[in-house]
Order: C-alpha cells, then sequence, then structure tokens
C-alpha cells in the first residue's frame, strides 16, 4: 500500500536480461473467461474509474505497456458506467468490447508466463484506547519524524524508487527497524492510534494491511495503512524454513501463527528478523483503501507490482484454489493495490476480505499461476 496512480520504471536497464514484454491475446484463449461472474469485476472496475477520472488526461499509469495515459481510459469508464453490474453478460461483453487482453512474458531465456499467487485479508484484533494490563501492544500513526523520498524527482534514472528514514544531523538517515521500535524507540511521543492484547495480531496487522479492532469498549475501529518505516520485507516464514522449525511444504499463515503461539520466548526475535514497520490511521470507509487510493473488493482486487501493472487495470487469473488445490480459480480482477512483497511482472495478491473465511483462504493461498492484462483499446487511438 504505498501510494496512488503514478508513472513508474518497469524493468532494471542495467540487467542484462530481457525485460518482461506483452503478447496480444484473444478473449477466446482466456480459460474459463465465459463462466465468471463479470458483474462482480465491474463494481471493482467502477472504483478504479472514480480514481482514475480524477486524473489528468496526461497521466501516465505506468507498467510494461509505458503509452498507457489517463485519456485511453476515460471512454471505457464512461461507458462502464452504463452497465447494469447485476447483468453478468452485459459486463462480459462490455470487457470485450472496450479491452483487448494480453498474456505478459517474463524476461529471460524460458519466457515464462507463470508467477507465484498469494492471498491476504482484513485482520482482526481486540483493542482499547487506553494501556491496559491487557492492551499492551501500540498501534502506531505516522511519526512526525519520517521522512519518504520519492528519488524519482532527483533523477530520471530512479523513477518509481521511494525511499524512507529520519533526518539526524542534518543527514537522511534509516529509520527505526521493527526490533527498535518493539523496544520502545517510539514510546513517549504521543503515537498510539491504540492499544491491542496480541504482539502476533499486531505483527500480521502490519503484513495485511489493514484491519478492524474490536474495541474494549463494544466499538469497532477500522484501521489502514498510513506509512511504512521504508525497511525492507523479510519473510519470516522462510526464517522459520532456514532455521529448521517449519518444513517448506507446510508453511502457511496458520502454522507460522501456530509456531509464534507455541514459542512465546522466541517469537519476538523472529517477528524483529521481519525489519519492516507498518504505521497505521484510522479508516471511515467501509472496505480498506488499498494503494491505488479506492476501497478494496473481496474476491475481486489483486495486489501487484505497479512496475508492470497500471493499477486500475483488469488482469485475467488463472491459478488454484486455495482451499481445493485440484480446483482451478479463474475470475477477471482489478489490480488496486500493491505489497513490499509482491514483485515481479508475474505475481499477485488477492484481497480476501473480512473474516474466518477470508483469513482461512488467504492464508492458505500460495499457488503458481498466470494473468493476462486487459489494455483499453482506445490506447491506440
Amino acid at each position: 500500500m504505498l501510494g496512488a496512480c503514478a508513472e513508474t520504471q518497469p524493468h532494471d536497464k542495467s540487467s542484462s536480461e530481457p525485460p518482461p514484454s506483452l503478447k496480444a491475446a484473444a478473449f477466446e484463449h482466456l480459460p474459463g473467461w465465459r463462466h465468471d461472474r463479470h458483474g462482480g469485476a465491474l463494481e471493482a472496475f467502477l472504483r478504479s474509474c472514480s480514481r482514475l477520472m480524477t486524473l489528468p488526461d496526461t497521466r501516465r499509469l505506468g507498467g510494461l505497456d509505458g503509452d498507457t495515459a489517463v485519456k485511453d481510459w476515460r471512454a471505457p469508464c464512461r461507458a462502464a458506467e452504463k452497465v447494469n453490474p447485476d447483468d453478468h453478460a452485459a459486463a462480459r461483453r462490455f470487457f470485450e468490447q472496450w479491452f483487448a487482453p494480453h498474456r505478459i512474458v517474463a524476461g529471460g531465456a524460458g519466457g515464462e508466463s507463470t508467477g507465484l499467487f498469494t492471498g491476504y485479508y482484513e485482520a482482526e484484533l481486540h483493542g482499547s484506547w487506553r494501556k491496559t494490563a491487557r492492551f499492551t501492544v501500540p498501534i502506531y500513526k505516522r511519526p512526525k519524524d519520517l521522512v519518504s523520498v520519492d528519488l524519482g524527482e532527483f533523477s530520471p534514472q530512479w523513477r518509481g524508487e521511494k525511499i524512507s528514514g529520519r533526518v539526524q544531523g542534518g543527514r537522511l538517515v534509516p529509520y527505526h527497524d521493527r526490533g527498535a521500535i518493539d523496544r520502545g524507540a517510539l514510546s513517549g511521543k504521543n503515537l498510539e492510534l491504540l492499544w491491542v492484547d496480541s504482539a502476533i495480531d499486531a505483527f500480521f496487522l502490519h503484513v495485511q494491511g489493514s484491519g478492524r479492532i474490536m474495541m474494549a469498549d463494544g466499538g469497532v475501529v477500522r484501521v489502514g495503512f498510513a506509512a511504512r518505516n521504508g525497511r525492507p520485507y523479510v519473510a519470516i516464514g522462510r526464517v522459520l524454513i532456514e532455521n529448521g522449525a517449519l518444513d517448506r511444504d507446510k508453511v502457511s499463515m496458520q502454522s507460522i501463527r501456530a509456531w509464534l503461539a507455541a514459542h512465546p520466548r522466541e517469537a519476538a526475535a523472529v517477528m524483529a528478523r521481519n525489519p519492516s514497520y507498518i504505521f497505521f490511521r484510522r479508516l471511515r470507509e467501509t472496505n480498506p483503501v488499498g494503494a491505488q487510493g479506492v476501497p478494496l473488493t473481496p474476491g475481486r482486487s489483486l495486489a501487484v507490482d505497479r512496475r508492470y501493472i497500471p493499477l486500475g487495470a483488469p488482469l485475467w487469473l488463472e491459478t488454484r484454489d486455495p482451499l481445493e488445490p485440484a480446483v482451478p480459480l479463474r475470475r477477471l480482477v482489478i489490480a488496486q493495490d500493491t505489497g513490499s512483497a509482491i514483485t515481479g511482472p508475474v505475481r499477485g495478491d488477492l484481497f480476501w476480505g473480512f473474516g474466518r473465511d477470508a483469513a482461512e483462504r488467504a492464508g492458505r493461498m500460495k499457488a503458481p499461476g498466470e494473468y493476462f492484462l486487459l489494455l483499453p483499446k482506445t490506447r491506440c487511438c
């Protein structure tokens, strides 16, 4: 969850490997295309349009198709407003009329078009406005001394690159990492948004980026991403595999949670191996808000690497059902979010929503797959 639409640099020019590319396809080549309920994707797309239509015509959206600008999306967005989302056949015809599908082919000798797909959800925690004997873990607001820098403003070669830190002695230095913050680096600065009762739940709130806090006074508070400390994201599942604590083929959110709960003395040190730290803000929206600045739609919003995929673009996703791996999961989704762990031309994180079922699906989703990028036909005119 890193910001709104922006032009990005799609490929590291210093690399000797050829960049990913787009290969034209046809809707009949999309497995299961005619069997989806396209109205669900149309509703999500309309949310993206509400953001796109506020941007200037010349704004480039980035991704592999660097020529796509906001002006290319205006006609499809206006046409989408006239389609009834409850009419799935009409929604399907809308996408067929206004978009052309493209397979994304990764660079390199293999020319692979497959990648990894995972899931995320809106976490549920228990909290209080005040620190008590039970509620001892702070959820922090964005610190005033956190400085975010868009390196693209200094040189075109760094376009799309951002760093964060703090000023110390007139120099920008890295911000406190997770371990330092957990040890109290931000204590006494009046940054506590609220308090929760579990360090493990707080850690997974950071991973998911948004959540619902069931308050001790009976209320419900929704929180979402405000900023991150700029440190790299490290998957602690990989740490536990390297330590021999978990088997590689059994790693899931559920197994990681279980290990942390069963090893309270080691849990803090393991979680600190991920130096990335997220700061939150209170949300007023009904659903979590993604990087594009629009509310996410369960089962239809996908987090992507926006160096390759423009936010707001439809994608035909083909992967496996997280609860029934033998069953294909094929549906039209909209690129509306990003994530520090979501990197690469074919890499996605599907938002599943809120609740026990969403948590179960998100925690178990880890499968190969591919997607087709739908670009507006108007971009060539």
